[in-house]
């Protein structure tokens, strides 16, 4: 809180209060603050990169956003992520058997782009259910349409 001297009553050495807000240590603290959200905000994504193919009608997967999901992304040059981690294609089998060591019959998600080949997200699909993964779920996103109405 600032203080003047000098007062009307009181004398030389008088202390009265400001009443004026000093907003630059507010503003200061407030822009800091932004810049470390800004910098740490895309390191806490979770997810590689990929452009999913869009359908009109998508399956909701509430289950592959949860924390404990296993996703498998397959991107456009034909990378295989387990989680954040690339891995071999020939590997990918072992991890994911791995992974559910202790909670078999769970469903096993794969996110691919859009533009990838389609041998590539074949052989992920192969390799994961050669680990004993029974449901497969495959993601995509809605097809936005002119007007949002759906392509109608």
């Amino acid at each position: 809180m600032a203080a003047k001297l000098g007062g009307i009553r009181g004398g030389k050495y008088a202390i009265g209060q400001n009443a004026d807000i000093n907003v630059t240590p507010f503003v200061d603290v407030m822009l800091v603050l932004l810049i470390i959200f800004m910098v740490i905000t895309p390191m806490l994504q979770n997810k590689v990169a990929v452009d999913m193919a869009k359908v009109e009608n998508p399956t909701p997967m509430p289950d592959a956003d949860k924390e404990d999901a296993i996703v498998v992304a397959i991107t456009r040059d034909g990378g295989v992520f387990l989680g954040q981690n690339k891995v071999a294609t020939s590997e990918l089998g072992s991890l994911v058997r791995d992974k559910l060591a202790d909670t078999p019959g769970k469903e096993i998600f794969i996110r691919a782009d859009a533009r990838a080949q389609f041998r590539g997200v074949e052989d992920a699909i192969d390799a994961v259910r050669t680990a004993g993964v029974d449901e497969v779920g495959l993601l995509t996103n809605k097809r936005e349409g002119p007007g949002g109405m759906g392509g109608q």
